[in-house]
């Protein structure tokens, strides 16, 4: 048989859509060609093939051989097409039996001795595998991440001549699965009790990590912003093993390892305040995750937000809102999850000591409005918590106080409210939306006279107005109240510290 027909997985965004990859032998003087639009590391994997079949002891067919990747408007890239086009070509030569590749899908990127290499994204080709009932040959190097989804068949494969052995009947590769550890808490993690003072800024940490809300630090330098940032993960409770997935889908397309002892963990995302906008949301030629994708269902930390060019900080207001990012280029569009928890910290002032009882602040009103200007009203209209961090008196840096509070109590608190409100409203607070915000956010007179007169006074948009009742309603249930109160309203509306004239 001179035609035969192998199946794979391409990579789009978190999808990996099935190829299908034909090989045909005709007669001829000797050629090899791919059609497909394969990119460079594609083409590239004639030269591999070649040397990976003879150095496992096949014969290269000396014929014309033309390898098509369907469907052909898909563009194809990395090596992960070498193992499939390698068994094809094997196939369709005799060497192996052809019926033996039905409900198969391979993926693989082959070195020229025949041995195969991990190749990204696998997770995602797993999961669509599994939902095609396909039984799937991966590396080895791989089994440990794609076994993180249930109900599929992995055959894990090193060498090319022990799968070529497989298929024959001669020496069978039996399916194989690594157990993950189903605790995702570590404890390493930076643990709250090490930071000493700060009562209000803990505070608003643990409301911010029992709401899921978005939140700014400002504050002289070395007065404990990022520590505090630091802090958040570990009072975080673990992902669902629906949010660890989705999670794990982004580090696989992204190349980043996997790592069984953080599966469900918590993690905290730090880019530098260089970084570009696609570096942020993601982007280039062939569309790849940036950190708000990479920070899904985790923390995306920006220390010194005001140094972030502003055009960079804007690229966060669709994702924040919407939980994910549109990425368009000419030839292709990609669409990435990116509903992450914003922490950021700040300097009150250029100089950095405005408000500091220590150091006397150098800036004018002038140079203070231009620094805070970096950061758009739109965007801070969508920070929920903003709070103060002053400088903390030498006394409260070398007490050790025995009612500080540990992580690992913060975090039952923490995990008792987020309960609450996954049982009375199916999502966190941080995320209602329109009716169901209106539903359970309900306030009592006094309350809604308070929030009318402070919208007036501070000038608050619609937006702000929603995140103080979402604070609010966040504030309650740490409190286990089914009823927003006078006092929950009223320290929510005290953490719109930014929104306040002359501050």
């Amino acid at each position: 048989m001179s035609l035969a027909t192998t199946y794979c997985r391409a990579s789009v965004g978190i999808e990996a859509p099935l190829v299908t990859v034909e090989v045909h032998l005709a007669n001829g003087l000797p050629a090899f060609a791919i059609v497909g639009l394969p990119e460079k590391a594609v083409q590239e994997s004639r030269d591999r093939v070649r040397s990976a079949l003879i150095n496992s002891g096949y014969e290269f067919p000396a014929r014309r051989i033309t390898v098509n990747l369907a469907p052909a408007d898909l563009p194809k890239e990395g090596g992960r097409f070498d193992l499939p086009i390698a068994i094809g070509i094997l196939a369709a030569s005799g060497q192996i039996p052809a019926e033996a590749l039905e409900n198969c899908e391979f993926t693989g990127e082959l070195n020229l001795s025949g041995d195969v290499r991990p190749v990204t994204g696998i997770l995602p080709a797993t999961l669509a595998a599994r939902e095609s009932s396909h039984r799937l040959f991966i590396p080895r190097a791989n089994l440990e991440e794609a076994s993180l989804a249930e109900g599929i068949d992995l055959h894990p494969v090193e060498h090319l001549l022990q799968l070529s052995n497989h298929l024959c009947g001669r020496s069978l590769i039996s399916p194989e699965r690594i157990h993950v550890p189903e605790n995702g808490l570590a404890e390493t993690l930076p643990d709250l009790s090490e930071v000493r003072g700060q009562a209000q800024a803990k505070r608003a940490l643990i409301i911010a990590a029992a709401g899921l809300h978005n939140l700014l630090f400002s504050g002289p330098p070395g007065s404990g912003k990022s520590m505090l940032a630091s802090r958040l993960p570990g009072i975080l409770p673990p992902m669902t093993d629906t949010q660890a997935l989705e999670h794990a889908m982004i580090q696989s397309i992204s190349g980043l390892p996997f790592d069984p002892r953080r599966w469900k963990q918590r993690q905290l995302r730090a880019p530098h305040h260089t970084a570009s906008a696609v570096a942020l949301v993601g982007g280039g030629s062939s569309p790849r995750p940036g950190e708000v994708s990479l920070a899904h269902h985790n923390v995306l930390f920006l220390d010194e937000i005001a140094e972030f060019p502003r055009g960079v900080l804007d690229v966060l207001r669709e994702p924040l809102e919407t939980g994910q990012i549109h990425i368009s280029r000419a030839s292709r569009t990609a669409t990435f999850p990116a509903r992450f928890q914003l922490v950021a910290a700040m300097n009150p002032c250029p100089c950095g000591h405005l408000g500091d009882p220590l150091k006397a602040c150098r800036c004018t009103s002038e140079q203070v409005a231009k620094y805070r200007g970096r950061i758009s009203g739109p965007l801070l209209d969508r920070i929920d918590l903003q709070v103060s961090v002053p400088t903390q008196p030498a006394e409260a840096l070398l007490s050790v106080s025995a009612k500080e509070e540990n992580s690992t109590r913060v975090r039952k608190r923490v995990m008792a409210a987020h309960g609450i409100q996954l049982s009375r409203q199916g999502c966190n607070n941080a995320h209602l939306q329109n009716t169901a915000l209106e539903q359970y956010c309900r306030l009592d007179e006094p309350s809604r006279a308070l929030l009318i007169q402070a919208m007036n006074k501070l000038g608050l948009s619609a937006r702000a107005y929603h995140r103080i009742l979402r604070v609010a309603r966040t504030i309650a249930d740490l409190e286990q109240q089914p009823d927003i109160q006078l006092k929950h309203v009223t320290e929510a509306i005290g953490y719109r510290r930014l929104d306040r004239s002359g501050q």
